[in-house]
């Protein structure tokens, strides 16, 4: 990889992460010269693998589950091996009162009525994911009436009951959208669940956080990165796309980096692979169209803490349980086993989300951690309040990613905006995993968006027939 200040190239891809690097992978492949400009000094986007205080840990981005066939298929081409999450036995469940349940099996220890109610909502929002789909649900009839109203409020009209509403309400916002319920539409919370194939994928911990990659998640990138070698620039954070208006006259991206302080690279086409809350960081010459700037300005990061708590051993496998715990009303909502492939010490995973996440980062360092753990050791006793390495993924401080795990629209935004996430300015194309469909928020629709970029990219810049 090198820093050069002047190049040339068929197409300019803006960002190193899943999406950009697919993009610039399958190009490259069908014969496109590619540059990749990326800001940080490392590839990989919101995937991140590091070794901290001696433990491994996925600091970004890390589970498969059995729909992503994209990144399977990626991590099967690039002769990476996976392995599955530790999931044998018990999980634990903690009440709106605090009542600690040890259970086993796929319902939630609720009152028979509670639950009832949770599986009817759980119908409701499979079948409204079948019908509006993860593609295009702005199209849908029904689309203007559920995101115009807040997903809080379109659950309690739905059910009185709060403890179903809540706990429906965890594995969307607090789970997947890391923004409050009141703070997304209906219509965002089926755009979710229908990412995922169902609502009951998303409820499935065993399904949506099936497997992880030996190496780390970022070492798929890693290894896209690998094949195009000097291609990609690191350390460059574009600042300028001067381009055509009518999509003939090509673009001219420049960036910072390189012995001169400047990069400049020139292409007849361009594929920003960042998420939409940075693309205003780009000024563009001439000003993107009315459409775009008003675009942008309704979406925003959700905000999560996760939490690694690594231990000698995972003492909680020797009481019978998986280390699986659920509550929707606790500091930490969800924890896992996350401990790595062939790894004695035992791993443990927790989320901190929205509001939550803000009142513990007006604490200090040190109270925050106590808070936490403290949290943590209510699911699985004292132990965990004593972790030999203990460290907090913030990507909400991360200048070239401002939160997690993706973009979504304030109310109103997806059904007034979705169908222009995707279209092209220009020679300008769109790709990230805050964009697409099926995969939406994750790697495999970071993927998926990369290839269908290139591929537009490719058809775009085929000689007319």
């Amino acid at each position: 990889m090198s820093h050069t200040p002047t190049r040339d190239a068929d197409v300019v891809v803006v960002g190193a992460g899943p999406a950009g690097l697919m993009a610039a992978r399958t190009l490259s492949k069908a014969g496109q010269r590619v540059v990749v400009l990326e800001a940080r000094d490392r590839v990989g986007g919101r995937t991140w693998s590091d070794t901290i205080d001696g433990a491994f840990l996925e600091i970004g981005g890390q589970w498969i589950s059995p729909d992503q066939t994209e990144l399977l298929g990626l991590v099967d081409e690039l002769g990476k091996q996976t392995f599955e999450r530790y999931r044998e036995g018990a999980s634990v469940y903690i009440a709106p009162d605090g009542a600690r349940t040890v259970y086993s099996g796929d319902d939630f220890p609720v009152s028979p009525g509670t639950l009832a109610e949770f599986e009817r909502l759980t119908a409701l929002l499979d079948q409204l994911a079948a019908d509006l789909g993860a593609e295009e649900p702005w199209a849908h009839p029904k689309a203007r009436e559920l995101d115009t109203v807040s997903f809080h409020h379109w659950l309690r009209a739905q059910s009185a009951d709060e403890e179903a509403c809540n706990l429906i309400g965890l594995f969307i916002a607090g789970g997947m959208l890391t923004k409050p319920t009141h703070a997304f539409s209906a219509l965002q919370a089926v755009l979710m669940a229908a990412s995922a194939g169902s609502f009951s994928n998303l409820l499935d911990e065993d399904f949506i956080l099936d497997k992880r990659v030996v190496g780390g998640m970022q070492s798929v990138s890693e290894a896209m990165a690998a094949e195009l070698g000097d291609a990609v620039v690191l350390g460059a954070p574009v600042r300028t796309i001067a381009w055509g208006e009518e999509g003939n006259g090509g673009v001219t991206v420049t960036a910072d980096g390189g012995a001169s302080g400047r990069v400049t690279v020139t292409g007849r086409r361009a594929i920003l692979a960042v998420p939409p809350t940075l693309y205003s960081r780009i000024s563009y010459v001439p000003a993107l169209p009315r459409r775009q700037h008003q675009l942008h300005q309704h979406l925003s990061m959700g905000l999560v803490i996760k939490v690694h708590a690594v231990y000698g051993r995972p003492f909680w496998r020797e009481v019978g349980l998986s280390g699986t715990c659920f509550g929707a009303g606790q500091l930490v909502q969800e924890i896992y086993d996350n401990t790595n492939h062939g790894d004695s010490r035992g791993t443990l995973v927790g989320f901190v989300s929205d509001e939550k996440a803000d009142r513990l980062f007006a604490l200090s360092a040190e109270e925050r951690k106590a808070a936490i753990l403290a949290s943590m050791a209510e699911y699985l006793g004292d132990e965990a309040l004593m972790p030999e390495v203990y460290y907090e993924s913030d990507w909400g401080s991360e200048e070239w990613t401002r939160g997690a795990y993706a973009a979504s629209f304030d109310l109103g935004g997806l059904s007034r905006y979705g169908a222009d996430q995707r279209t092209p300015v220009g020679p300008i194309h769109f790709a990230c995993s805050d964009i697409a469909g099926e995969g939406y928020q994750h790697v495999d629709g970071a993927l998926r968006m990369g290839r269908r970029a290139a591929e537009e990219t490719i058809a775009a810049l085929a000689p007319a027939l």
